[in-house]
């Protein structure tokens, strides 16, 4: 059965993956064994799972089905291991954490440190990403998510809020002066994030309120802190999130504008999965959520 356990691993990162190759390589395993684990598994249960090609794979009708078994068994098996291991009546084990780079930073990090303090059998990997992470197939306990939740299986427990904040340096504003309104930054340089989309308007307001202005980038960079950097050194405006530009705004760097213009703040939650919540998990969350919430308020 173990047996059984560890080809259906093979096939899931098969599948995730995309390929035989970057399963393999992801495995750490020879792509001629992982190619082999997939036909046995195959061959024991009597149908096709996969349509494999030297361009594509693709999952058959049947393999669909039998696919989804394969992660709910997988996922019952680990929270079995993992309650008979102690973790559900202490906390104890690996806590594995995902978070935005800058809030990451900021928020999550210094919680995560004082955490690890307080329980010494707990130990942590906090994977500090702007990319869409999926809990399931990278086996992540617990993801903070900056944005409206979409509807899914996830719980979640809401931390606060962040604001979409437009600033300049008070030497910029010195010398161009300061917009009192949102339609007065098309004569202004500004400095746009390409992962802004789109990178060359502003939106601001709410509902039928809504205000969409075309900005003139003087520079575009790909991270907020480059964009404060620029900002504060009086290149021009710029728009980040509230919890970005904190310290600068502390320093007197940068100063917010428009603000009685800004749209909707954005919520910010810790999400997880699981029917049965790990106590290293459930103990995180009742000690992170006040600090953070508390530094978001």
């Amino acid at each position: 059965m173990t047996d059984r356990f560890t080809s259906m691993s093979i096939l899931l990162a098969v599948v995730d993956a995309g390929s035989l190759s970057a399963a393999a390589r992801r495995l750490g395993m020879p792509i001629a064994t992982v190619s082999r684990r997939v036909s046995e598994l195959e061959n024991s249960i009597g149908t096709q799972i996969l349509h494999r090609s030297a361009r594509s794979l693709r999952v058959t009708d049947q393999g669909m089905a039998y696919i989804a078994a394969c992660r709910r068994i997988l996922e019952d098996l680990a929270e079995a291991e993992r309650e008979a291991a102690g973790e559900f009546s202490a906390p104890k084990g690996l806590l594995v954490l995902t978070a935005p780079v800058v809030f990451g930073r900021l928020h999550v990090l210094p919680a995560l440190t004082d955490f690890l303090a307080a329980t010494p059998q707990v130990t942590a990997r906090l994977d500090l990403t702007d990319r869409p992470i999926s809990l399931q197939e990278e086996h992540v306990d617990a993801a903070i998510r900056i944005g409206e939740l979409p509807d899914s299986s996830l719980r979640s427990r809401r931390l606060g809020e962040v604001r979409r904040v437009v600033c300049a340096s008070p030497g910029y504003l010195a010398s161009h002066g300061r917009p009192d309104h949102p339609d007065q930054l098309s004569d202004h340089d500004c400095i746009a994030s390409w992962h802004q989309m789109p990178a060359d308007s502003w939106s601001f307001g709410a509902g039928r309120e809504t205000l969409s202005v075309t900005i003139r980038p003087r520079l575009t960079v790909n991270t907020a802190e480059a964009a404060i950097d620029a900002a504060a050194a009086g290149l021009g405006i710029t728009r980040v999130l509230s919890y970005q530009v904190a310290a600068a705004l502390r320093a007197r760097r940068l100063e917010i504008l428009l603000g009685e213009h800004e749209p909707a703040p954005w919520p910010v939650h810790i999400v997880y999965r699981g029917r049965a919540i790990p106590q290293k998990l459930r103990s995180f969350i009742d000690f992170a959520a006040p600090r953070i919430q508390a530094a978001l308020a």
